[in-house]
């Protein structure tokens, strides 16, 4: 039922629903046949759980730089990325901003290359008045805690692709493994505390205390150990629980107003940072609609602004803090080189983001804006 509910929402035939989003991703590169030595090109602004997939089934990410604006992929450095072993673009709507996807499809289709979007940031965006997420193959969705909308964990695929979504449907029921009831158990008490405890002032102590407890084993986290390793677990391919299902469903019901509620603040968030000075983190594109999942604004003393937004109880992401984010092992080990997408990195040096969560109100805008103001604005 969650599944059909979804892909209906979005105006797709089907949908496929995973443990994790980057486990949906996996399936997709499983389904589209991607190997060894293929390649996959992706923006060098991005989680590393989006290229462990890619190491996964034995293919090469290769990365192109980002447009300052947008923070997505720069089409216009798209075409010298494409060799003979490209398989795969993945489309990247960066914070919810929407790609440049008629430029992405005309280069891919004449090169005969699959688009996957990646709309974990992005649910409900639009480009051209349709749907992210609709324009190439598949699209794939990431519903942990700080995405549009939570069920703890999870993910989902969705494509009209017939073909595809029946070697999807093969490998679901042929492959997947099912979360155990010590993790269904875990993930569901807590929802009820993120439910019931979790307000922008605490947020920066619960990140700290949940990343905490992952390491320790008390909570089910993330991301495991093993998941910023380029090697996969052998349980990595698992599907959702009834637990997380039911509560997708209800999270569809409110889609709606959630999605009102972002565009909401972050037009105020426009408003207040222009009267402040500060350039706005606004989509100018007439052919763009984004749903921001969170709002970026550029500043010259990250650091500084994290560990004073941790004291003052002010909600400030952090991500991406590098090209590959979070990454714990060498960039080599996937395929990146410092220098190689320099406005990447020059956005993981200098962005934050401010909350558009349920939980934001206007007092809330207002304060955090406040506070990042008082920082200069970098370019």
């Amino acid at each position: 039922e969650y599944q059909q509910k979804f892909a209906r929402f979005l105006g797709a035939e089907r949908a496929f629903a995973f443990w994790k989003g980057r486990v949906a991703l996996y399936a997709l590169l499983l389904a589209l046949d991607v190997g060894q030595d293929d390649e996959v090109i992706l923006p060098g602004y991005t989680c590393v759980m989006n290229v462990n997939p890619i190491k996964y089934v034995g293919a090469r990410p290769v990365y192109v730089d980002i447009e300052p604006d947008t923070f997505n992929m720069n089409v216009n450095l798209l075409e010298e990325k494409i060799t003979k072993k490209t398989k795969v673009i993945i489309a990247q709507h960066t914070y919810g901003y929407p790609c440049d996807m008629d430029t992405i499809m005309k280069i891919a289709q004449s090169s005969g290359i699959s688009v996957i979007e990646d709309c974990c940031l992005a649910m409900g965006s639009k480009y051209k008045a349709r749907l992210v997420g609709t324009f190439g193959r598949a699209g794939y969705y990431s519903f942990q805690w700080n995405k549009p909308y939570t069920t703890g964990l999870g993910g989902m695929v969705i494509t009209s692709d017939r073909e595809l979504a029946e070697r999807i449907e093969s490998l679901t029921a042929n492959e997947m493994y099912q979360p155990s009831s010590r993790e269904v158990f875990m993930l569901s008490m807590q929802l009820i505390i993120y439910r019931l405890f979790i307000y922008p002032r605490t947020t920066a102590l619960a990140q700290s205390l949940f990343r905490y407890l992952t390491k320790k084993g008390v909570v089910v986290g993330s991301s495991s150990t093993s998941e910023f390793e380029p090697e996969r677990a052998d349980d990595f391919f698992k599907g959702i629980s009834k637990m997380q299902a039911r509560s997708g469903i209800r999270q569809l019901c409110r889609i709606k107003e959630n999605i009102a509620h972002r565009r909401k603040m972050a037009h105020l968030y426009d408003k207040l940072l222009a009267s402040k000075g500060f350039k706005p983190s606004r989509d100018s594109r007439d052919n763009a609609d984004p749903v921001l999942v969170r709002y970026p604004v550029r500043i010259a003393e990250k650091d500084k602004a994290l560990a004073q937004a941790a004291k003052a109880g002010i909600e400030l992401g952090s991500w991406f803090e590098c090209p590959l984010h979070p990454i714990e092992t060498p960039l080599a080990s996937y395929d990146y080189e410092l220098g190689m997408c320099p406005e990447a990195e020059k956005a993981s040096r200098h962005a934050v983001n401010l909350p558009l969560h349920m939980r934001t109100n206007e007092k809330t805008a207002k304060r955090n804006v406040d506070f990042i103001t008082g920082f200069t604005q970098a370019d």
